[in-house]
């Protein structure tokens, strides 16, 4: 993050690579969005410029948020202009929440699909800031299996996090979680919503585990939070390793792969080491190149085939094929608010790779540095097909709109579409992100 003065009158949140940040615990900080109560905010400044109204009527589907961190503003979704919302768990304490709330705000017809106004798509993983919280009982079955369930957590904590903390922080962690645990959790929503992702997952070298609360902050503490979050907490010097990270990422990646079921990653300084990850999974499933001439071949041979072929052989969902023949990796992938540089896309998009893999772009990530040349690159080079919009916010309402449409029109811009050829764009691509 950069920074530059600026006044807000209520406090918002970013996620970012240093866990969830309390805009009101800082004084100096550089963003493109301000929140609606701000008397020139960024959105009237583009709109200022670019005064086409928009297309909320084509469907705006965010592709990647967290409004259960703020359950309060959940009974705004109902009045909100977005079409759907792509909802993520990130950690124990939100998983069923997100559950509950695709539940609640999906029509019945419609429940857990993602297809009505003002619906949810719940999203079921385990992001990276808590992959500490996980003890790896699937590639190292026999680990501390002789020690007390307190020796463990000081083994597991001491092993995975760097520099290895002293016996206080240890103390201030939660108690461990069996990876095979968390898959069978999972599996389980999973299998509850036909629909429903899996995500947020992913790696991240920057970020840093919290400071344990101190009894000031505990008292200062907004209650309409929901726990487990950073919530403004002074940051310790406590990493995890990367091995540990990918351990828990494999396991759901392999878990989305079993289930037929796309996945939204997150990825801060880790890029490369989240596409090997994803090429170890694609080993022996890549697809095959096939020239110019064979492509015509194979054009004219289905030209000629029986129209009764097509009855014979349905198309069949992602979770069916899953079912009778699980591949060890997700059928599409979001790299969920891209940071990267322009020159990862090239394997990201090879067309030898097994998965689609889309990219999200949201204004208060990508966008928050005035100089955000790299992911104006990255927007350009993109094919049409593969952008995707979120907002990343802690909170359903106005804001989340309001960031909604602030992306749409800043991608708009930078390809040289319409909005409503735009926006039309990124609904189809969601739709074939999330659906097929």
């Amino acid at each position: 993050m950069h920074h530059a003065a600026v006044t807000w009158s209520a406090p918002i949140l970013l996620r970012h690579c240093n866990n969830i940040l309390m805009i009101s615990d800082f004084t100096n900080l550089n963003t493109n969005y301000l929140p609606p109560s701000q008397s020139t905010s960024t959105l009237e400044m583009f709109n200022s410029k670019h005064n086409d109204e928009f297309p909320w009527h084509l469907g705006v589907y965010d592709a990647h948020c967290h409004p259960t961190d703020t359950m309060s503003s959940l009974q705004t979704i109902p009045q909100m202009k977005a079409t759907t919302l792509t909802v993520m768990a990130t950690r124990g304490e939100d998983q069923d929440l997100v559950l509950e709330t695709a539940q609640s705000f999906s029509k019945k017809e419609n429940a857990f699909s993602g297809t009505g106004p003002g619906s949810v798509l719940p999203c079921f993983g385990w992001h990276p800031w808590f992959s500490h919280q996980i003890i790896d009982d699937i590639t190292d079955s026999a680990q501390s299996a002789d020690l007390s369930p307190d020796d463990r957590k000081t083994q597991h904590y001491k092993k995975t996090l760097t520099p290895a903390p002293g016996e206080d922080f240890i103390a201030s962690l939660p108690d461990l979680k069996p990876l095979s645990q968390l898959i069978e959790e999972t599996r389980s929503r999973l299998r509850a919503c036909p629909n429903a992702l899996v995500g947020e997952v992913g790696l991240d070298r920057a970020f840093r585990l919290p400071n344990a609360w101190t009894q000031d902050e505990q008292q200062k503490r907004d209650e309409n939070m929901t726990p487990g979050s950073r919530e403004g907490r002074t940051l310790s010097p406590h990493r995890v390793q990367l091995n540990h990270q990918k351990a828990i990422l494999e396991a759901q990646l392999r878990l989305a792969g079993e289930l037929g079921r796309p996945v939204s990653v997150h990825s801060v300084q880790a890029h490369g080491a989240v596409f090997d990850l994803f090429k170890k999974l694609w080993s022996g499933y890549e697809k095959k190149q096939v020239s110019r001439r064979e492509k015509r071949r194979q054009q004219n041979e289905s030209d000629t085939a029986v129209d009764s072929d097509a009855e014979v052989n349905p198309q069949q969902p992602d979770q069916a094929k899953a079912h009778e023949n699980p591949l060890p990796f997700p059928p599409r992938i979001c790299m969920h608010s891209y940071s990267g540089p322009v020159e990862p896309l090239k394997q990201f998009l090879h067309p030898s790779n097994p998965s689609v893999v889309y990219f999200s772009f949201s204004a208060v990530i990508n966008f928050s540095n005035p100089s955000s040349q790299k992911v104006m690159d990255v927007i350009k080079s993109l094919p049409d097909d593969r952008i995707l919009i979120e907002s990343d916010l802690h909170t359903a309402g106005p804001q989340m709109d309001e960031l909604l449409e602030q992306i749409s029109r800043q991608i708009c811009k930078l390809r040289g579409w319409t909005l409503e050829a735009g926006v039309q764009q990124f609904a189809d691509n969601w739709k074939h992100f999330v659906y097929g």
